[in-house]
């Protein structure tokens, strides 16, 4: 890649760890933009995850406050997430190559049908935490953060918002604590990923470290200040750029 190639992944990481810290969906704004530049799927794919570790980490530390008195409910939800985790990043590398392009444009399309829909999502969890309705961790709800670390350990976008729909439908706590718990289980997801990408798969290091650096710096900024951003402008960019992303695996 050239420069300016490198300073535009730089930027995507950025933006991709403030929303993943905000809302989830980043890596609808990084795997484009690797794409576009001719990284090949699969390799953007495992490289994007494992440079999004650190900006999930640092999302999570920005809710540290919010995550304190949670420890219990993280051991559990963050196993299901560990084994899910695990389990999709597999199945990415044992499924064929064309596996992952035939199915990932599916993946993208679902993702951003996640994040239309989320501020409706976030209305009912709001509507069932007033009702004083007693919710606490159970299969259902440990099955659902499995399922949804199988996906983000295969491919990932919008696993957040797909966290934060479960957690918020199925526990009764504040919106910003169910954020926090997001952002530890998806840290989990693309953590154990990353391990087993390493060990087993071709990655490229230089986008790995423009995106940890990046989405070092965008989980800060997201923890911070990405609550005053729009809601509307950030999900029609993501969306935008979702679509930009279909469009060229379908016609490559």
């Amino acid at each position: 890649m050239t420069l300016w190639e490198d300073l535009a992944v730089l930027l995507a990481g950025v933006a991709a760890g403030t929303i993943n810290t905000v809302v989830g969906s980043g890596t609808l704004i990084t795997f484009p933009v690797l794409l576009a530049f001719g990284v090949p799927p699969v390799t953007a794919n495992v490289s994007n995850t494992i440079g999004l570790v650190p900006g999930s980490l640092s999302g999570a530390i920005g809710y540290r406050e919010e995550l304190k008195g949670t420890a219990p409910q993280l051991l559990r939800l963050g196993t299901a997430s560990l084994l899910g985790g695990l389990l999709g990043a597999w199945l990415l590398i044992e499924l064929p190559g064309s596996a992952f392009d035939a199915i990932v444009p599916v993946l993208i399309l679902l993702a951003l049908v996640l994040v239309v829909i989320q501020p409706r999502v976030a209305r009912a969890m709001a509507a069932r935490t007033r009702d004083g309705e007693p919710r606490g961790i159970g299969p259902v709800l440990l099955t659902g953060v499995f399922l949804a670390g199988v996906y983000g350990g295969y491919f990932g976008a919008a696993q957040g918002v797909l966290l934060i729909a479960l957690l918020g439908m199925l526990l009764q706590d504040p919106m910003q604590k169910l954020n926090g718990i997001k952002n530890v289980l998806a840290m989990v997801v693309n953590g154990v990923a990353a391990v087993f990408f390493v060990f087993t798969s071709e990655i490229d290091w230089l986008v790995v470290a423009l995106i940890a650096v990046g989405s070092t710096i965008g989980g800060q900024v997201g923890a911070k200040v990405g609550r005053r951003l729009s809601p509307v402008a950030l999900r029609c960019l993501i969306v935008a750029v979702g679509l930009v992303a279909v469009t060229r695996m379908l016609l490559t």
